[in-house]
């Protein structure tokens, strides 16, 4: 078999990898078909690196987008480095899911999927991933249509010009409500509830919840524990809201849920992640 037959594609998912694109793709070379945007995962890896330092806090896990200041720098970085080395650089994943029974609010859901299929291709990716099968034909029109070429190796991004400072740029507008902390528990819960029952992701509202967010959810809730952060409400987000909250929606999704289920061990589990105390490597761990 000739050498580089066999190629692979790196997700970029992790804080430190950020600073080592170059390297990863020198080291893999002839086997290196580009570097990936890993959207969760990554946000998971900057929470999870600066969790003890206040200045790391996050808000609402809504209003982290692809457009705030330290994400689309690591795009910007990620296209500029892999244009420069004559790789693919590949967007991130759609999670949305089809609503089956609501029309309205999934023609909404299909155009934000739209929307950020359309920032990928005008920032200068190659390609693109989705979720759900039924989103294929609607990431592929959006490239096709702006990216009539095979691919975007001639964009070369030299106008960006990305700094140390810029990747951790925390400036993130958005505020801490009691809503997004139940939502993180939501789908800490539902991601750990279908754990237990060995299944690795959960459609929860109409987004495909995986390891990372489940991952994203319980380090944000953990972090904003740890540092007493205050919510929109002017309520301190310490251990006994925490694991009053974590209680309610565990009794809560129970109730919705059939026979069977296993949302109190999964609160179980959980609970001991979501204080600011115990923090294991990984949630499944």
């Amino acid at each position: 078999m000739r050498r580089g037959t066999i190629r692979g594609t790196v997700l970029i998912e992790t804080i430190p990898a950020a600073f080592e694109m170059d390297e990863i793709i020198y080291e893999l070379r002839d086997h290196s078909a580009g570097l990936n945007c890993g959207r969760w995962d990554y946000i998971f890896s900057v929470i999870k690196r600066f969790r003890q330092n206040p200045n790391f806090i996050l808000p609402d896990r809504s209003a982290v987008t692809m457009t705030v200041p330290f994400m689309d720098a690591y795009v910007k970085l990620l296209i500029k480095t892999c244009h420069r080395r004559g790789v693919h650089a590949m967007g991130g994943m759609a999670a949305q899911i089809p609503i089956k029974d609501n029309q309205q609010a999934n023609d909404a859901a299909m155009d934000n999927v739209r929307a950020d299929k359309l920032r990928e291709v005008r920032a200068g990716h190659d390609g693109t991933w989705v979720a759900h099968p039924a989103l294929a034909s609607i990431a592929a029109d959006v490239f096709n249509t702006n990216m009539p070429t095979p691919n975007q190796l001639h964009v070369r991004r030299e106008d960006v010009h990305i700094t140390a400072n810029d990747l951790l740029n925390m400036n993130v507008p958005g505020k801490i409500t009691e809503d997004g902390i139940r939502k993180n528990l939501n789908i800490g819960l539902g991601y750990m509830e279908g754990w237990l029952r060995g299944i690795g992701c959960v459609p929860i509202n109409y987004l495909m919840e995986d390891a990372a967010t489940a991952e994203v959810s319980r380090s944000q809730l953990w972090q904003w524990c740890r540092h007493g952060v205050p919510t929109e409400g002017g309520k301190k987000l310490d251990r006994g809201y925490a694991l009053k909250l974590l209680h309610e929606q565990a009794d809560e999704l129970e109730k919705k849920a059939g026979k069977g289920n296993k949302y109190q061990l999964a609160a179980k589990y959980f609970e001991t992640q979501v204080t600011g105390e115990e923090y294991a490597e990984f949630l499944t761990s």
